[in-house]
């Protein structure tokens, strides 16, 4: 694995180096074009900007990433799953600090990764993904995005798409200032033949490098990668044990149609799929962010029993039908082959309740605010709702609304973490509700809490398992003596009562 990220370093020198020499060429050519002469000058100037553009990126670049996206960070009680995944595959890449977690606002199926290093990483993924992939597909793509950042994926592609960003803003300056001053023909025309051709030609081939540069620097940006997807699908089934995860999962993003709407050609290569929709993917086109994902979806199945990196090289030779395969020799030193693990048992993708846990943890995400009726049902109040009651759908009951909670949703999203857990649509046996939510007083404001609950004891004889409203299990074991307990996932309070 170290020899891999070393491999992927010396990559990544040349690659940003040769983008470099196609920005400071620019530069310079610019330079001479507008004036002969200050050639330096416009090499310097182009420098210059991809300089600060390149410490806004290392320093700031996951934040920017993240916001463009639109994603927002939650909490372990929003989906306590999606964080055990996360933390599954942190723990097995070895990566000392869990990444922060986000979730965008997108029913489309996607995810990437944002982080300059493992200590300063963050994996975001789609509402649309976690209500449409079972777990075992979640933990493949999961693992490829941890792939990314344990690689030092991440980092290259932010300072390459700088380094692109750098190029494609100084050639839209050069040229649409060259079209609104009328292509200085006039200034060409003096007297002095020798030095009117020279400027001439200077101004070509100036406005040739203007045309010609970003469409090689996007180029390189694309093709470096397609070839690290398949190394983070290489590093994603070695991670899981189970390839099928990781292939069952691009095989539904390949499915869907959605587009994902805060994507945009400078973050594209960082999504572990196309973004865009089916008819502007390039299957075989050299500006196809990403390699095929039918291709991707064959390596995977082809890798057969047992997984490694070698495995995975075999079955990519194999479907390429080449000699010399994807993955660095480097990274053969070491590896281990081990027998593939069985599926989980998890129900199919997309059930009912999985697309209402991904619609409500959407709604969280947009400060909406869930008061629950002693029926069962959660009502979803939305944070511009202004009336003082509504209508319970089911039974028909009127519930007061918080607004002063709603007011503090609609004006920040740390009210998330304040407005306590969802219950069910039904009690757990043994587990009956108090009273409805109640507004209390919160550092000078009224919050809505969740009321605590009471839980009948089976026995006290051996071990008893019961359920907190939010649906975590909670073991009882004979020797326990408190009349109270927390629930971990979502801090609820809940009184136990001994059997009678």
């Amino acid at each position: 694995m170290w020899e891999q990220i070393r491999s992927n370093r010396r990559r990544s020198v040349v690659l940003v180096g040769l983008m470099a020499v196609l920005l400071v060429s620019l530069g310079f050519a610019i330079g001479e074009a507008a004036m002969p002469g200050a050639g330096p000058l416009g090499l310097a100037i182009a420098a210059g900007v991809w300089v600060v553009m390149s410490l806004v990126a290392y320093f700031q670049g996951d934040n920017i990433l993240l916001s463009v996206s639109g994603a927002q960070e939650i909490a372990k009680s929003d989906h306590p799953q999606l964080f055990n995944v996360v933390e599954e595959m942190q723990i097995a890449s070895g990566i000392g600090k869990t990444p922060r977690i986000f979730v965008m606002n997108d029913m489309a199926l996607n995810a990437f990764a944002a982080g300059r290093d493992p200590n300063r990483a963050a994996v975001a993924v789609t509402a649309g993904l976690l209500g449409k992939l079972n777990r075992d597909e979640l933990q493949g793509v999961i693992a490829h995005e941890m792939s990314h950042v344990l690689n030092r994926d991440v980092l290259f592609m932010t300072m390459a798409g700088v380094m692109l960003g750098s190029i494609v803003m100084i050639s839209e300056i050069f040229l649409r200032g060259l079209w609104y001053s009328g292509a200085g023909g006039r200034r060409y025309g003096r007297s002095d033949r020798g030095g009117g051709n020279a400027a001439a030609i200077m101004m070509v081939v100036a406005i040739v490098l203007a045309i010609l540069t970003p469409v090689l620097a996007q180029l390189i940006y694309f093709g470096v990668s397609r070839r690290r997807e398949y190394l983070a699908d290489a590093n994603a089934a070695v991670l899981t044990r189970y390839p099928e995860g990781l292939a069952s999962a691009l095989q539904a993003i390949s499915m869907d149609d959605a587009v994902l709407a805060s994507a945009n050609k400078a973050t594209a290569p960082m999504f572990i799929a196309n973004p865009f929709n089916k008819a502007s993917r390039s299957v075989f086109g050299l500006t196809s962010t990403h390699p095929p994902i039918e291709e991707r979806i064959r390596v995977l199945r082809s890798m057969g029993g047992n997984v490694s990196f070698q495995a995975y090289d075999a079955a990519w030779r194999q479907a390429h039908g080449a000699q010399r395969g994807v993955m660095p020799t480097s990274t053969f030193n070491g590896d281990k082959s081990v027998p593939a693990r069985a599926a989980g048992s998890e129900q199919p993708r997309g059930g009912r309740q999985q697309m209402r846990e991904a619609g409500d943890l959407l709604r969280k995400v947009n400060q909406f605010v869930f008061l629950p009726c002693v029926c069962g049902l959660k009502v979803k109040l939305p944070p511009e709702l202004k009336q003082d009651t509504v209508a319970c759908p089911r039974c028909g009951r009127t519930l007061s609304v918080p607004q002063a909670g709603i007011a503090a949703a609609a004006q920040a999203g740390d009210m998330l973490n304040e407005l306590g857990p969802q219950p069910p649509t039904a009690a757990a046996p043994g587990v009956r509700m108090a009273t409805l939510r109640q507004p209390v007083e919160t550092s000078g404001r009224t919050v809505v809490m969740a009321a605590p609950l009471r839980v009948a004891r089976p026995t006290c004889q051996t071990w008893a398992t019961v359920k907190c409203t939010c649906g975590q299990p909670i073991q009882l074991s004979p020797g326990l003596m408190s009349p109270t307990l927390t629930c971990p996932a979502c801090g609820r309070t809940i009184h136990i009562e001994d059997p009678q």
